[in-house]
């Protein structure tokens, strides 16, 4: 949300000393999406039945929902889920497509570097590339929180904004804290 006095719309009367809000785009209520039930399910199979490596969501094409866009079976190599994210694309209102933000959970299997065996994190992911457009952007940060309270279980959150964010030891750093072999 935008300090007070630090948006477009926002103005002061010095006559009176109110404060004044002028009606604009950015307070419209289309920036607060709802998350689709599929969603919910997958992110359970994922879970509790171990039937998904990852699940990539996004927002649909009018901006309403937040859907399933790709999942990925428990044999996939991490590297095709890195893709997928890099590769996603979104269509502007005019047409144009570009880079597109995406959500996404991850069961991150690792190593702990004592020898006390292997731990599972189930990581929820908000990318949003660097060279994205700023709409999109601005509806997929709005949009993210829906989608977290509606997945029960994450253990890590991470905001991800070029290639070397989403490296996997990158994040196996990140969600081992450092404990990861």
């Amino acid at each position: 949300m935008v300090a007070y006095g630090r948006h477009p719309c926002h103005r002061r009367n010095q006559a009176s000393k109110t404060n004044i809000t002028l009606t604009c785009r950015l307070s419209k209520p289309f920036y607060r999406a709802t998350v689709n039930q599929e969603c919910i399910t997958a992110f359970n199979d994922l879970k509790l039945s171990k039937k998904y490596k990852y699940i990539i969501f996004k927002l649909s094409d009018d901006n309403k929902e937040i859907v399933i866009d790709k999942t990925g079976d428990s044999s996939e190599d991490y590297e095709v889920f890195r893709e997928a994210l890099m590769n996603a694309t979104t269509k502007s209102r005019s047409g144009q497509v570009g880079k597109g933000p995406r959500y996404a959970v991850y069961d991150f299997e690792y190593q702990l570097a004592s020898g006390e065996g292997t731990r599972n994190k189930i990581t929820f992911i908000a990318w949003s590339p660097d060279d994205a457009g700023v709409m999109p952007k601005m509806i997929y940060a709005s949009s993210k929180e829906a989608l977290k309270r509606a997945l029960t279980g994450i253990a890590t959150e991470l905001q991800a904004n070029d290639a070397d964010d989403i490296e996997f030891e990158t994040i196996k750093k990140t969600v081992s804290k450092g404990t990861a072999a």
